[in-house]
């Protein structure tokens, strides 16, 4: 399997180093589908938006190792960057109703992403483009989706809209950031359905963040738990069952189980000890 993304203890500070947002963060990544776990302000989308150098300019990121195939993204300036952000790794984000341009229509913004990465490129063909993502990510009637304002379309389809800004330039890795978790549960399983389908056929390397564990098991190949800025435990995702650190067994125990309820969900107990726990990614 192709190695495409590779990081050594990545670490992420704000203030001067003195909040430590991400701590010796290691994992690699192929043309596979790697979830990433873990409660709110555990440092999933920080990992994510540092792989695009998309953090402030307050935030001060260091690694032993942070490459995308043969480039050191630690030392990529802007330029270089550019070239890489959407043409090479692309990013979907939560809601698409904050993601799309509110004042250009659908089909056009897709179409722009594509003149962006083919500047020779005619409009006719950008458009064409278009089209033919709208219709690849399942949108019947295109060409009339393409005329539409986001505000005009629903969350479901807007998630697909994003899904083909992001693919329309044939990137070799996708980072999504919690895609599903403002969709319905029929619309969800579409558009994992779909990232799956993606995945697969054109060799991607998928990186999803979610809060849920049960579409993390079900859905991705491997599974990083992380709590407060650390990966704690790096598992198989059908494996999930099996995981040893208390924290992630934790996490699995406060899922309620519909064929067996319990009177009360148990509240997850952390130990101090937690903070110095750092899971080395098993050599595959």
């Amino acid at each position: 399997m192709t190695e495409l993304i590779d990081i050594r203890n990545l670490e992420i500070a704000y203030g001067g180093g003195h909040m430590r947002a991400v701590r010796g963060v290691s994992f690699t990544l192929g043309q596979e589908k790697l979830g990433i776990v873990g409660e709110s302000g555990s440092g999933k989308s920080t990992v994510g938006r540092a792989i695009m150098k998309l953090l402030p300019p307050t935030a001060e990121v260091s690694a032993d190792r942070m490459r995308f195939g043969e480039l050191d993204l630690l030392k990529a300036d802007e330029k270089t960057m550019m070239t890489i952000r959407g043409r090479r790794i692309g990013l979907i984000l939560q809601d698409p109703k904050y993601s799309l341009n509110p004042v250009m229509r659908v089909g056009e913004q897709i179409a722009e992403t594509y003149s962006l990465h083919h500047p020779k490129a005619s409009v006719r063909k950008a458009h064409a483009q278009a089209l033919e993502m709208l219709e690849a990510v399942q949108i019947r009637d295109p060409e009339r989706v393409a005329r539409l304002y986001p505000h005009e379309i629903s969350g479901g389809m807007g998630q697909r809209v994003m899904i083909a800004m992001m693919l329309i330039a044939e990137p070799e890795v996708l980072i999504a950031d919690e895609p599903t978790s403002a969709l319905d549960v029929t619309v969800r399983l579409e558009i994992l359905a779909l990232l799956d389908e993606l995945v697969l056929r054109r060799n991607l390397g998928l990186i999803f963040i979610s809060h849920d564990l049960n579409l993390i098991r079900n859905f991705c190949d491997r599974v990083l738990i992380m709590y407060a800025g650390r990966v704690v435990e790096v598992l198989e995702a059908r494996d999930l069952d099996k995981a040893r650190h208390p924290y992630t067994q934790g996490l699995l125990a406060s899922l309620p189980k519909i064929e067996d309820p319990p009177a009360r969900l148990p509240i997850l107990k952390r130990d101090p000890a937690w903070l110095d726990d750092i899971a080395v990614e098993p050599s595959r």
